[in-house]
């Protein structure tokens, strides 16, 4: 069958959107144990069928109402029955929902291993970089293509008998590739649990018919030469970037942050190859402290609406809220979180521009990239009240999906995030209570504006990652 190249197109991050690359909960979810959670970047296990029945299955059903709703659309009742067995929402099975639209990773990755040229390439540089026996090579190298596809997502075969480590962070796809214009940019981690995530992207990218006419608008960033010749890496930084640290915010303009996942030279060779490229013509870099609980920008803020943003309040400017006692002043406390942001520009090598804070930075994009004519917003995370906002942001309150400007999707466990919503003159819909109201008729799409949905989280939220980490999108309308 001949399968039509994509049409790729970001340039903002709450242009309506049309499509995204996903990947549900697959079994090396349920296979992490306590003593390796932190080496495959987890602070917890999780419960995989109440992952994927109660929290993620939601998710993606919303996804396919606002996508590619002749999917679902008169079908809610019969995916959801015991009778299905979740035949809908499972990736080998004859049953999935196979949209074009909310595109399933392990669905392309199987589509690309039916080459068999491409097939014992990867087979051997999986088996390389996790090694292998030779015997494990040939083994592999005879195996289905929706099996193999399983086997290097979980590590392990369906009877079980694991060959490999699972790697569980794949569900964050934002990581594995940015969509910047009609550009992909492939990320480079900074953690070894995720190097084969990398290895597989890039055989995707590269070998999938859905990207056969942008081969060359894939943007692979090189290692610095220096981290190559001076012994250790303290002296020769890492070239590292993860998507989590890179945003569209609007055609001309990319902001990159620099962070625990990403360093200096990640975002410097990332800005030099999109001014050489002619991606953008403006790029910022947020500097934000190498800390766990930040990770990457987008676990501090991200966009709402044009004028509105989701953001936490303790690293911002609004340190006035947040409870601080006179030690905290004299000692200087106050200052040890905030952010430094440097804007740089393709046509100008001079200083870049300093921005004093977040707010700061995001009111000159909503007003000068955007063009809004309202006063900028910023709705706290929890509330910008000590210590519901750290709490909050620890389960993703400010990692936000918009669907379409005004309409984004959240955690229903950031109960003081959702106060601030509803304040902000927001509607907040439960994601359950949408998807009957969608199927009854009684709302549409089109007629949902400025909404939170929230999406039930107990256990997804301990793998540390929102939905916007949970999705890479691939097109979204123009916002005029």
């Amino acid at each position: 069958m001949q399968i039509p190249p994509l049409t790729i197109n970001v340039s903002s991050e709450i242009g309506q959107l049309r499509k995204l690359i996903i990947h549900s909960p697959d079994a090396g979810l349920g296979k992490v144990v306590p003593s390796k959670a932190q080496d495959w970047l987890f602070e917890d296990i999780v419960h995989l069928d109440i992952v994927r029945k109660n929290e993620y299955d939601f998710y993606l059903k919303i996804l396919l109402y606002f996508l590619d709703p002749d999917k679902i659309k008169g079908r809610l009742a019969e995916v959801d029955s015991e009778q299905s067995g979740r035949a809908f929402f499972k990736p080998d099975n004859a049953a999935f929902h196979a949209s074009e639209n909310v595109i399933e990773l392990q669905n392309l990755l199987t589509d690309i291993l039916k080459d068999p040229s491409v097939c014992q390439k990867l087979v051997a540089a999986v088996c390389a970089i996790e090694g292998c026996s030779y015997q494990q090579q040939d083994e592999l190298n005879h195996t289905s293509a929706a099996d193999l596809a399983k086997i290097f997502i979980s590590g392990s075969r369906d009877g079980g008998d694991m060959l490999f480590a699972p790697i569980p962070n794949l569900i964050f796809t934002r990581d594995i590739g940015i969509a910047i214009n009609n550009h992909i940019l492939l990320n480079k981690p900074a953690k070894a649990a995720r190097s084969r995530e990398t290895l597989l992207a890039r055989y995707i990218f590269f070998n999938h018919p859905f990207f056969a006419a942008y081969h060359n608008n894939i943007l692979e960033i090189p290692d610095n030469f220096q981290y190559f010749l001076r012994p250790g890496e303290g002296h020769g930084e890492r070239t590292t970037i993860e998507g989590g640290d890179v945003m569209v915010v609007s055609k001309d303009h990319v902001v990159i942050g620099v962070s625990e996942r990403t360093s200096a030279s990640g975002a410097s060779q990332a800005i030099k190859l999109l001014f050489q490229k002619g991606v953008v013509k403006k790029a910022t870099v947020v500097k934000i402290p190498l800390k766990r609980d930040f990770m990457h920008i987008d676990t501090i803020f991200t966009q709402v609406k044009r004028n509105v943003w989701a953001v936490l309040g303790s690293i911002s400017s609004q340190q006035q809220n947040t409870g601080l006692e006179p030690i905290d002043y004299l000692s200087e406390k106050r200052n040890k979180e905030k952010p430094e942001i440097m804007q740089f520009y393709a046509h100008d090598a001079g200083k870049p521009k300093i921005f004093g804070s977040i707010e700061e930075l995001l009111d000159d994009i909503s007003r000068n990239d955007l063009g809004s004519t309202e006063e900028t917003r910023f709705i706290y995370s929890g509330n910008n009240i000590f210590p519901y906002d750290a709490r909050e942001q620890w389960t993703d309150s400010c990692n936000l999906l918009a669907l379409k400007e005004g309409v984004v999707l959240g955690y229903d466990r950031n109960d003081k995030t959702v106060e601030a919503f509803k304040s902000a003159g927001f509607n907040v819909l439960r994601s359950a209570e949408l998807l009957q109201k969608l199927e009854a008729g009684e709302l549409s799409t089109e007629n949902i504006h400025d909404t939170l949905i929230l999406i039930p989280s107990a256990e997804l939220s301990r793998a540390r990652g929102g939905f916007h980490c949970m999705s890479m999108p691939i097109f979204r309308e123009e916002i005029i």
